[in-house]
């Protein structure tokens, strides 16, 4: 069985952007931001929820298309629809069978995108693997929480740490379910 596996930019007091979805601050380029695009060659399977696809809109990225042309795209979304959907791309329901086989068939692990509503949903139901986190040096007060809303706690495991010339550290955890 596959692992789904959050690789997130967070700020120091976990957010993975500030208000108005701000991201602007986050360290963009060098050895660490660099690493974190290697490691995405090794995916052929993303999810993510509607916010978090919609946010690459900002980025150039047309609707209906894939974010990572490399991807297989599995959107959680209630609303999302479009005329011109590649075949790359599947809206789905918020259901925890569709995840458990997509764990079950996918070629590689899993790459959760985001975002903190739905990866708190999904950490809700135990269902991430590995946090992967790009550990920014700024504190953003405010933002898009890490894990949405979740009040439950959960252990984990440092498996991984890596500190970058550029200030970014990404460290990998276990979940300990």
């Amino acid at each position: 069985m596959k692992k789904i596996i959050y690789y997130v930019a967070t700020s120091i007091d976990g957010f993975i952007a500030g208000p108005d979805e701000d991201a602007s601050d986050f360290t963009a380029a060098g050895e660490g931001v660099n690493q974190y695009l290697a490691d995405l060659k090794d995916f052929k399977t993303v999810i993510m929820g509607r916010r978090t696809y919609e946010f690459g809109y900002k980025f150039g990225l047309k609707p209906g298309q894939p974010a990572y042309p490399h991807m297989l795209h599995y959107i959680f979304s209630k609303t999302l629809h479009f005329k011109n959907q590649s075949d790359q791309l599947t809206i789905c329901d918020y259901d925890l069978d569709i995840i458990k086989k997509l764990k079950q068939s996918s070629e590689t692990d899993i790459y959760l995108c985001g975002g903190g509503i739905f990866a708190g949903w999904l950490l809700e139901n135990e269902m991430i693997d590995v946090l992967k986190i790009k550990l920014n040096p700024l504190i953003l007060g405010n933002g898009i929480p890490l894990f949405g809303n979740i009040k439950k706690t959960h252990q984990l495991e440092l498996s991984e740490s890596r500190i970058y010339d550029d200030g970014l550290t990404i460290n990998a955890y276990h979940f300990m379910y």
